[in-house]
């Protein structure tokens, strides 16, 4: 019996551990996929693709595309479903990979649908904001055609935007300044797919005369121009080519990351940004508790460049991005769909206060948030729920989920999920920056449901 207890101690601890340290897949509430990073005003914003949690006839299965933004590239706020294919009055479904792009005061987001009239087309969606509410900028498609799937949108320094998409062709086309047009002179521009450009096709039945596949991904930096995309056939891997302009031509330049062996995802999806000084590759697996090829997870790995330029072999983590970029404040209000990782709960949008919450609450779930700043101490917790039972709490724990528990939020027993209350409990004073664990505790069944908190 000893035995048996010290084996479960060690198996208990190796838990803790791992999940300390976890950081991939950076969403745990919804499956997500095709990441598509935008730093904006010292935010990363990044929009999603949407697999859902049933999966329909064995294929992908995909309504509407989410968002979630980040100051420290660890913690993730979730700003939910900001829109979906219903959005586009001519579209039939079909959510795939699109991007997103700031010019002149609005967001323009370039979505991949298939039409009600059949066929692949893109769209684009417009906003005020990063978060919505997206609407459909010109009633029509922007493009359509055979494998029209997959839109990257790229500003160049000079003003120039360009718009490359396609599987299994590369295009491209030079967009107008008002960002929902191109320039019909040049038109629709198919890229040649060399050996030297994209390398060759290494598996695969079909005669594709190159390595790439699809998702391009287009970026500049230092006077160079990037195009990342998953290559070589299915399974995929992520590679890259290289030009000295927006148009090519190409030069092959590299596989960045090995088939993802692991969780079962048979597709892949660059995104790329800089962020505070650092490169940051997105990309997606399977990796998610029930994940697979059709419900899949966005991950993230910081990486260097080599000194030439060229992109180095990245290799798929579980730990992901271990140091935040800056610290959290717990001193103002922190939405409680502020997640570096958590454990079986979900998120929805109110529907009275019209907020994203937290939902789905039972016994032993958790939140963590990292890289929490609690400066010179605390001495008080204060969290905004509404109670579904009397035995609700909330137990706030530093540095692991079985950490050193500093105070107890008893949320009350309201048994109202639209009653909204501010609960608080006193915490004993630790300083500096840790891990913060909001544990879950209560009898069997949902317990409550969860706004935001903040410390004092």
């Amino acid at each position: 019996m000893e035995i048996k207890k010290f084996g479960l101690s060690v198996l208990l601890i190796a838990l803790t551990i791992a999940t300390a340290f976890a950081q991939n897949p950076i969403i745990q509430t919804f499956y997500t996929a095709d990441p598509a990073p935008m730093v904006h005003n010292g935010t990363v914003y990044l929009y999603t693709s949407h697999d859902e949690d049933v999966t329909i006839k064995n294929f992908f299965t995909m309504n509407d595309w989410r968002c979630y933004s980040s100051k420290d590239m660890v913690n993730w706020t979730d700003h939910g479903a900001i829109l979906s294919y219903q959005t586009f009055n001519w579209s039939r479904g079909d959510a795939w990979a699109g991007q997103c792009i700031y010019r002149d005061g609005k967001f323009y987001y370039y979505l991949p649908v298939n039409q009600k009239n059949g066929g692949n087309a893109i769209g684009v969606a417009v906003s005020d904001s990063p978060t919505g509410n997206f609407r459909d900028a010109i009633g029509k498609p922007l493009l359509s055609g055979f494998g029209y799937i997959d839109p990257s949108v790229f500003i160049d320094t000079d003003g120039q935007a360009y718009l490359y998409w396609g599987n299994p062709e590369l295009y491209y086309v030079k967009l107008n300044k008002d960002m929902v047009s191109y320039d019909q002179e040049v038109g629709i521009v198919k890229v040649p797919l060399t050996k030297d450009g994209f390398s060759t096709r290494i598996k695969g039945a079909d005669k594709r005369p190159s390595s790439y596949e699809e998702g391009p991904w287009l970026f500049k930096r230092n006077n160079k121009y990037y195009l990342m995309y998953p290559a070589g056939g299915v399974p995929e891997h992520l590679s890259y080519s290289t030009s000295d302009g927006p148009t090519g031509p190409w030069t092959y330049g590299g596989v960045i990351m090995d088939v993802i062996k692991e969780g079962g995802a048979f597709t892949n999806h660059p995104g790329y940004i800089d962020f505070m000084g650092k490169s940051y590759l997105f990309y997606h697996n399977g990796g998610l508790a029930g994940g697979g090829g059709f419900k899949r997870s966005v991950c993230i790995e910081s990486f260097d460049f080599n000194p030439d330029g060229s992109i180095p072999l990245i290799k798929p983590t579980k730990e992901g991005v271990i140091t935040g970029a800056s610290n959290l404040n717990p001193f103002n209000k922190v939405e409680a769909e502020t997640i570096a990782w958590a454990e079986g709960v979900k998120t929805i949008k109110d529907s009275i206060t019209g907020n994203i919450i937290v939902t789905k609450i039972n016994n032993d779930d958790y939140i963590k948030i990292k890289g929490v700043n609690l400066a010179d101490g605390v001495q008080q917790f204060e969290a905004r729920v509404a109670s579904l039972s009397h035995t609700g709490l909330i137990e706030i724990r530093v540095d692991s989920i079985a950490g050193k528990l500093i105070g107890t939020c008893k949320v009350g027993a309201n048994k109202n999920a639209q009653k909204w209350e501010t609960k608080s409990c006193k915490l004993s004073r630790v300083k500096g920056v840790h891990d913060i664990y909001l544990k879950f505790k209560g009898e069997a069944g949902d317990l409550f449901n969860f706004d935001w908190w903040r410390m004092k």
